[in-house]
């Protein structure tokens, strides 16, 4: 069972590497190099042996001497560029899977983040691809030219005394009942290790990106503590490994020690009896150098192997996740079309219906406003639209093609959308605006979406006016600053369909009134669909609708609503109520 999971384990290894396209060329040609430079280096105890067996000052001759260096000399330039081609190959290997990686990450559709932690994405992408840049591009240069060594010592050494080599290889089996369950043991800890890490990751990235929360809350001690615990954890997995590590380096020198004194003591009998001559005996230790040294070598590396397949197995489970597919699809052509929404259903999972048997539609160059109790749904109808989740059950349709016909980037491109906390990037506000946008955009195209957004004049002023740096998130900004770069980054996308989610409801009355009047900037000649609480953002929609626990309970203009929709009149009262204390205040 357990031999049958390794192979699996190196075929999934061997799969992943192959998806990167190695250089084959480049690959075979280290790994030639390497067999080339580890039997040169066997050749080395050999000369030792007849300097040994020959040596004297008249026999010692210049042309020994220079053999016997460039013997050392060769060794050490072939062994150098088989490790550094190892070397490059593996580091090109690993930068292709981040490549891979990162490319999938960004085509992963969003039920795979609702689903997912960012923390362990992250360490998947930094972590566990260290892990095989490690195993690749270090461990396996020193495990093939190991594997040779030991072999080749081996296979010579039974060739100049099958006995002596019996004897010494004896000892092996041995060494072997303590390194097998030290290695078993190491396996074990460093999975939980590389799990530990990945949580550990998810904490700081969770507390990081809100520690204006954390504070605001007086939540320090409360995160301290979930994060000390993390690093207890950790530091206790890292004693466990420090204990392996210092069982296995003793054991080696004890088994060093016990071949030393094995051959020494017998190879000195076997030397006095004229069996073994004194040069034999001295390649024998070379050798026997040659087979023990690289023993550490290779244990490492299938201790670094284990620890490699969890992380190829987490790896390869991103690569083969289902992704967006933004290659298919017809266009969707020119014009304005209207929007049908025919019984549409939807919800996350296997929960509960978020909505159910939706049915309206949205004429072009309309403004469509969304209401009702919070949690009713009106965001996920949002999400439906730009297809970030599958309906369960009816269609969404644009003009007389539903919209999973038309290709995924495109539709899309059809869409602005401006949200109650509109997302900036670190970077500069030129960036931000441009975000997106493909073509170069030259300083006339950014000023007018930026006028337009009533965000020119607030721009002008900064001191390092549009390349001034927003911060992360553009906290260096204003709430009604961002609004109004999130609308001029909209402008300038220039789309068809424009959606507003709650994208005043955060703001004070002054920020508001601007950011009013910029989006009428936006809405103008576009199919207009708002999500609102505010009675003066939806009073001159072209039609409302009402949503409730995921079902339309009624649909018409702010008249017909009041006169006819009991929650909707109460709805327009409260909001009448809170315009009028704000003005009193």
């Amino acid at each position: 069972m357990e031999e049958k999971e390794q192979q699996g384990n190196w075929k999934q290894l061997v799969r992943l590497i192959a998806r990167t396209k190695p250089s084959k060329a480049m690959l075979i040609t280290a790994i030639l190099m390497s067999l080339a430079g580890t039997g040169v280096s066997l050749l080395i105890p050999l000369f030792t042996k007849n300097l040994v067996d020959g040596f004297s000052l008249s026999n010692l001759s210049w042309k020994q001497l220079t053999v016997f260096g460039g013997v050392f000399v060769l060794q050490a330039v072939v062994s150098g560029f088989a490790s550094f081609m190892l070397n490059v190959s593996g580091q090109r290997i690993v930068a292709n899977l981040r490549d891979r990686l990162w490319k999938k990450l960004l085509v992963l559709p969003i039920p795979y983040y609702d689903s997912n932690r960012t923390g362990e994405t992250i360490s998947r992408m930094t972590n566990d691809t260290g892990i095989v840049k490690q195993l690749i591009a270090e461990n396996l240069t020193s495990f093939l030219s190991g594997i040779i060594s030991v072999i080749g010592s081996v296979i010579v050494l039974f060739y100049m005394d099958w006995q002596m080599t019996s004897v010494m290889l004896g000892v092996i089996p041995i060494a072997a009942l303590f390194m097998v369950p030290l290695g078993r043991q190491m396996y074990h800890i460093s999975k939980g290790l590389q799990k530990e890490t990945a949580s550990f990751t998810t904490t700081l990235t969770q507390v990081l990106s809100e520690v204006r929360l954390v504070k605001s809350m007086n939540a320090e001690r409360r995160e301290y503590a979930a994060g000390n615990k993390w690093i207890k954890s950790l530091y206790q997995f890292g004693v466990k490994e420090a204990k392996i590590q210092a069982l296995i380096a003793p054991l080696i020198y004890f088994v060093m020690m016990m071949l030393l004194v094995v051959i020494v003591g017998y190879g000195g009998m076997r030397v006095s009896s004229g069996a073994l001559s004194a040069g034999e005996l001295v390649a024998f230790i070379l050798y026997l150098i040659q087979i023990v040294m690289p023993m550490t070598q290779i244990t490492t590396f299938f201790t670094q192997f284990k620890k490699t397949v969890g992380a190829t197995e987490r790896i390869g489970s991103i690569l083969d996740s289902p992704e967006e597919d933004h290659s298919v699809g017809k266009p969707v052509g020119e014009g304005a079309k209207a929007i049908t929404i025919h019984d549409l259903s939807f919800g996350y999972g296997n929960g509960e219906p978020v909505l159910t048997n939706l049915d309206f539609r949205v004429e072009p160059g309309t403004v469509t406003a969304i209401v009702g109790p919070s949690g009713g749904g009106k965001t996920t109808l949002f999400s439906l639209l730009e297809r970030y989740y599958e309906p369960t059950g009816g269609t969404i349709k644009y003009g007389n093609e539903a919209i999973d016909s038309f290709n995924l980037r495109e539709w899309r491109s059809q869409f602005g959308y401006v949200s109650q906390e509109s997302p900036l990037i670190a970077g500069t506000i030129r960036e931000n605006i441009c975000y997106g946008i493909e073509h170069e955009v030259d300083d006339a195209e950014l000023v007018k979406a930026a006028e337009m957004a009533y965000a020119h004049n607030f721009i002008s002023e900064l001191p390092e006016g549009y390349d001034t740096e927003v911060g992360e998130r553009g906290i260096k900004l204003s709430g009604g600053q961002r609004q109004r770069i999130a609308i001029a980054r909209a402008l300038l996308r220039d789309p068809k369909i424009l959606m507003l989610d709650e994208a005043t409801s955060a703001l004070d009355s002054k920020s508001e009134v601007v950011v009013q009047e910029a989006l009428k900037n936006l809405m103008a000649g576009r199919t207009t669909l708002v999500i609102a609480h505010r009675l003066s953002t939806v009073v001159d929609a072209d039609q409302i609708i009402f949503v409730e626990k995921g079902k339309l309970t009624g649909s018409g203009t702010h008249d017909e609503l009041l006169a006819t929709h009991p929650l909707y009149r109460e709805f327009a009262t409260q909001q009448l109520r809170l315009q009028v204390a704000e003005v009193g205040e």
